[in-house]
């Protein structure tokens, strides 16, 4: 669905006034959200659409996704936490998980960016190179 220039910054605009010291907040969107459906202004299932773009690339960016071949241990953790946190800020949301498919290193992933140190990549990067 193509969204108007107009619907555009009016959703840019929104989003902008929903952070809080530049940490999305879910009270200020749910209650833009209910105003948009409230007052129903023109355009605005295109506000919606563009907005809830908008939340769900600022998530995406807040949360990383760590996977290890074993179990992480807790020195790890914190080492790993205090890298992400150093780069993407303090309000990251970290899961971890084990992927045994990895053989051994790490997989990284904040939003659209992936670091990844895994053994299994780089034995493909290996057979690829032959």
């Amino acid at each position: 669905m193509k969204i108007s220039k107009q619907a555009q910054r009016d959703a840019r605009q929104l989003f902008r006034t929903s952070m809080v010291n530049g940490v999305l907040d879910e009270g200020r969107v749910s209650h833009v959200v209910k105003l948009l459906a409230e007052k129903k202004p023109r355009g605005y299932v295109e506000i919606l659409s563009r907005l809830h773009r908008l939340v769900q690339l600022d998530v995406a960016k807040r949360t990383a996704k760590v996977e290890n071949a074993v179990e992480t241990s807790p020195e790890q953790r914190a080492s790993i936490k205090a890298s992400l946190e150093k780069q993407y800020g303090t309000h990251l949301d970290i899961s971890y998980a084990i992927n045994p498919k990895l053989l051994g290193g790490l997989r990284i992933q904040v939003g659209s960016d992936l670091y990844d140190g895994s053994v299994k990549t780089r034995l493909e990067k290996l057979a690829q190179s032959f």
